[in-house]
């Protein structure tokens, strides 16, 4: 109705009237707090996969692996026979040498020659990384096929340095280390040329509202482009005048720099082993009275002598007689009117004096009596 009669006194096209109900629908979220879209979603059309590999890693000062790793020996063994020396595996030494794997992430964007970090982690008794190099690691993905190759210095960030016998200083972790730009692309992820038409969002916390919420800014920005398929995602068409490959990066680039409001459920989250809770603004307490007070329970004991009469040839005999005190300390009641600001909540629970481990009792408790409108989520 109102529609209808803005359109009769302003005579403004139709068109335009979806465009100002558009527009309208987002100053009414533009008062939460407003995010890029690309920092609650992800482009689901750049693929990625893990990779892995068995590497040595050598050039240790006595911090490699001990002789009775026998895989280590063998590495190295099957190594020197590849370059022509004959060794005996049983008479190697690998004090300078640690068997370690190797692991990487490789993204669908990532061509041919492109260059990425690699994670080394030691596998035998090696008890330090640092100084070492990675040799040549062929890395491959799951189904076998080799991706990538790895070689380079390894950086740990750390130290382990033994002072003398028992004594030893250590910083940081040692037997895991990275190799900066270490891996080369040999074989890229095949991208299937369908993909450069259409593209999906995939939200972080998926949320219906969210959702369309995203398709919604992003139709503002370009047209009808953007599709909620679910809570978890939205399916974006790409324009024909976007299909130039330097045109289709800036048309991804540009929807991820979009802004909305994001949309959350309402969640108490309580950690109990540290005391920690923390609640999202939509936490709402219906009406309710909360009581809280505390019942300390002392015992003590103090010894008895028994002391036998004289020439009765009795022995001293020396018990403990218990007293039990009980103090009660009055309970604080406190009425909640339905509140939708944490901050009244908070000023309830502070004026009862309740501590974190009470406070999480008592949203245990708000939750049990249905007067929680919130998930609680206990870690």
């Amino acid at each position: 109705m109102f529609v209808n009669s803005l359109y009769a006194r302003l005579a403004i096209p139709g068109t335009m009237i979806v465009t100002l109900v558009l527009m309208l629908l987002m100053v009414d979220v533009a008062f939460g707090s407003q995010v890029r879209i690309k920092d609650i979603a992800g482009f689901q059309q750049s693929e990625e996969v893990d990779l892995i590999g068995y590497g040595l890693v050598i050039g240790l000062d006595g911090t490699g692996d001990g002789s009775g790793t026998q895989f280590t020996t063998r590495s190295l063994a099957n190594m020197m026979e590849r370059m022509g020396l004959t060794v005996d595996a049983a008479k190697l030494k690998v004090k300078n040498i640690a068997a370690v794997i190797v692991t990487a992430k490789l993204s669908s964007q990532q061509i041919s020659g492109a260059r990425f970090d690699v994670t080394v982690s030691s596998i035998g008794d090696a008890s330090s990384l640092g100084g070492g190099t990675l040799l040549l690691t062929p890395l491959s993905d799951p189904s076998g096929v080799v991706r990538a190759t790895a070689q380079g210095a390894v950086s740990i960030g750390g130290f382990n340095v033994q002072v003398d016998e028992g004594n030893r200083i250590v910083n940081n972790y040692t037997v895991v280390g990275r190799v900066p730009g270490g891996a080369k692309v040999t074989e890229a992820l095949p991208r299937d040329k369908e993909s450069d038409k259409e593209f999906y969002l995939s939200l972080t916390n998926p949320d219906l509202t969210t959702s369309h919420r995203v398709a919604e800014r992003i139709n503002i920005k370009y047209g009808t482009v953007a599709y909620p398929v679910d809570g978890g995602s939205i399916k974006v068409i790409v324009p024909d005048s976007f299909m130039y490959p330097t045109l289709h990066s800036k048309f991804m680039s540009d929807i991820g720099h979009l802004q909305i409001v994001p949309d959350n459920v309402a969640r108490v989250v309580i950690n109990e082993k540290t005391g920690t809770i923390v609640a999202g603004q939509h936490v709402t307490i219906e009406p309710v009275a909360i009581a809280h007070g505390t019942i300390t329970v002392n015992i003590q004991s103090r010894p008895v002598i028994s002391q036998p009469l004289p020439y009765s040839d009795g022995e001293t005999v020396v018990t403990d007689e218990s007293y039990i005190s009980v103090d009660t300390e009055n309970a604080r009641v406190v009425k909640l009117k339905a509140s939708v600001n944490l901050a009244d909540v908070a000023n309830a629970l502070n004026r009862i004096g309740a501590t974190p481990r009470d406070i999480i009792a008592i949203f245990q408790a708000l939750k049990q009596a249905g007067a929680l409108r919130a998930d609680l989520v206990v870690l």
